[in-house]
């Protein structure tokens, strides 16, 4: 499945934080925390997300099985992006306000309200939604 998760308002801002060894991750796939310190591929359970990947990670790389940097689009909450939507259950324009969770780190589960971490906020068709990331995570230098 391609990632196909885009930035469409305000500026891509990159980031580098570690990610997690010897896991597989798609250019495009949503990122979450590993509770380490690195990042992973969000799942349907991730409740804090740091962004979009833009680096392949794949088994064959030489640095696979390392926590070495990976670089990403920080998302941020007051921005909008598109994504899939999964297809167990169609977007409709009546889901456009409400809140819903991911189906892995591609894909928007307009049928999940556990989490709620994405709400749309706009219809593109039955299979793409512009949304909101409700647990997006910013990152903040106090001391700046």
């Amino acid at each position: 499945m391609a990632n196909n998760t885009l930035q469409v308002t305000g500026r891509e801002t990159i980031k580098w934080l570690p990610k997690t060894a010897s896991v597989a991750i798609a250019y495009g796939a949503i990122l979450a925390f590993d509770g380490s310190g690195g990042l992973t591929n969000a799942s349907s359970s991730s409740k804090l997300f740091a962004g979009i990947a833009r680096r392949v990670v794949a088994s064959t790389d030489s640095d696979y099985a390392s926590a070495t940097l990976m670089p990403f689009v920080e998302l941020k909450g007051d921005e909008e992006y598109e994504m899939d939507v999964y297809s167990g259950t169609a977007l409709t324009a009546a889901m456009v306000g409400n809140s819903y969770d991911l189906y892995d780190s591609s894909l928007l589960n307009v049928g999940g309200t556990t989490h709620k971490v994405v709400t749309v906020t706009g219809f593109i068709s039955a299979t793409r939604a512009r949304v909101k990331f409700n647990g997006a995570y910013v990152f903040l230098n106090a001391a700046a």
